[in-house]
């Protein structure tokens, strides 16, 4: 079977926007909350409290998004619910009236459009909440309700919200406040591909796919491919699976997923023993122990050989997420573990995402602190931004790091040197995670160029003929990285 997926996810570069905390519209729109007593937006957040960051907000900062090099946004769920991260639906057709509703989401998506930048929306099917109508009547009206069937109800009566009684129904997790949907059910079903339908519709470019591996009814998510792309065959579909995804990618489900394969060993390798380990022992991705350049290698050439190329090409490569603590604070605050692993964040086949803040420097320990507010401008660090803002224009400026052949060249100790080929069209990209020069001799016979412009980074760049091979010699300086191009 040929394997489609959406051309312009391949050359993507995401924003990922958690809409509470990323900025509040300075023009007076709001029409409810005007004068809501919002959480501090500088204070450390909390599990309930909201700081009122909105759509029109982001809409007012789309230049900056789009001077950063972003061309498409990935949105943490934005439908009405009572929760700061909106992952307890209340109602799928209504875009929660703290952010702005439909009209403001309206708005946005079609600022974002004249810009050409793409908007992904946080699809969770799972599971709804304690508050969405057709849960509430059962708690209103019990077996009565005709809404039962769509819920997994155990015993009677249901408590949703007693701890001292059991829940008799299925939550996600075990928590009640999240009703599990009965997928076997057919209703069940059209009502969620219709969610996905209308929004799509509406002018939307994709879904995130929340636990979608909890849905396991036969033929459920082959089902919603087929309906989402009759409407628009460039719809991104991408899951949240943190593991092995093969089942998900053969091309009859999912374009991607957000790709933790990745995250991991990159952490591992660029961070190294500064990982704080209270900050990933209780995540599934395994950013630790610390990793060689050999090893990384090798759990890069795995990742690259585990799905077909088309699907390679549309994976969500991320460092971090709403999911998981920071990076700055996973590496103990070393902003070089920041810096080498962006540079190889942006020369990886696939989509790369970045979590926003990310590029300023902006810390955060598990959840909730990984959900901060977008900082000051004061409170910036230019160099990281400055890096971001480089490495993103690269990627756009050479065909052969979006979809070109990845091909590793050098792997000792802490220096690893690969190739990004298309045509005739070669990059050679350095890393070196150690604390001292390293030097790599590396035979480039294989290659039709000789790449020796420095185009991001520092490090000496010597070319030799031995032996009838040419020899490319990098003397690569400690805790940095490089982009070798061809003048």
């Amino acid at each position: 079977m040929q394997i489609h997926t959406p051309d312009w996810v391949k050359h993507a570069v995401f924003y990922q926007i958690f809409p509470d905390r990323f900025a509040i519209s300075k023009q007076p729109r709001k029409r409810l909350l005007r004068n809501a007593r919002w959480e501090d937006w500088e204070a450390m957040p909390t599990l309930q409290g909201y700081k009122g960051g909105d759509l029109w907000g982001i809409i007012e900062q789309l230049d900056y998004i789009q001077d950063l090099g972003i061309n498409a946004i990935y949105f943490t769920p934005i439908f009405q619910s009572a929760s700061n991260h909106r992952y307890h639906t209340h109602d799928y057709y209504q875009v929660d009236p703290m952010l702005g509703g439909n009209p403001a989401f309206k708005e946005l998506l079609d600022a974002a459009h004249q810009r050409n930048i793409k908007v992904v929306l946080d699809g969770v099917f799972n599971h709804a909440s304690r508050g969405f109508f057709f849960f509430h009547d059962i708690l209103e009206n019990g077996p009565h309700s005709p809404w039962v069937d769509w819920f997994k109800i155990h015993e009677w009566p249901v408590s949703p919200y007693n701890g001292e009684f059991p829940a008799n129904y299925e939550g996600w997790g075990g928590n009640r406040a999240l009703p599990v949907f009965n997928h076997d059910k057919p209703e069940v079903r059209e009502y969620i591909m219709e969610i996905a339908e209308y929004w799509i519709k509406f002018g939307i470019d994709g879904w995130r796919l929340d636990v979608p591996f909890e849905i396991q009814t036969p033929g459920f998510w082959q089902e919603f491919r087929q309906r989402v792309k009759a409407i628009n065959p460039d719809a991104y579909i991408v899951g949240e699976v943190w593991g092995d995804s093969r089942q998900w990618l053969d091309g009859t489900q999912f374009d991607g997923v957000m790709n933790y394969l990745f995250a991991g060993p990159t952490i591992a390798f660029t961070a190294g023993d500064r990982v704080v380990m209270e900050q990933v022992q209780s995540r599934d991705y395994q950013p630790y122990p610390p990793l060689f350049a050999v090893e990384y290698a090798e759990k890069m050439q795995q990742l690259l050989q585990l799905y077909p190329w088309e699907i390679q090409l549309t994976q969500l490569n991320l460092l971090a997420s709403h999911d998981t603590a920071r990076l700055l604070t996973i590496a103990g605050d070393d902003k070089a573990s920041v810096v080498l692993a962006t540079l190889l964040l942006l020369t990886f086949p696939g989509a790369a995402s970045i979590y926003y803040g990310d590029e300023v420097g902006l810390p955060g320990a598990l959840d909730p602190d990984s959900r901060r507010g977008f900082p000051l401008e004061a409170g910036w660090d230019r160099n990281i931004l400055k890096t971001h803002r480089e490495l993103i224009a690269i990627r756009h400026a050479y065909p052969c790091l979006r979809t070109g052949e990845y091909k590793v060249l050098y792997a000792q100790a802490g220096l690893y040197i690969f190739a990004r080929i298309l045509g005739r069209e070669e990059l050679i990209v350095a890393v070196n995670v150690g604390t001292a020069p390293a030097k790599g001799i590396v035979d480039t016979t294989s290659l039709s160029t000789q790449p020796n412009n420095l185009l991001y980074g520092a490090a000496e760049v010597e070319w030799s003929v031995e032996g009838g091979s040419n020899q490319l010699i990098l003397n690569v300086p400690p805790r940095t990285g490089c982009i070798l191009g061809v003048r």
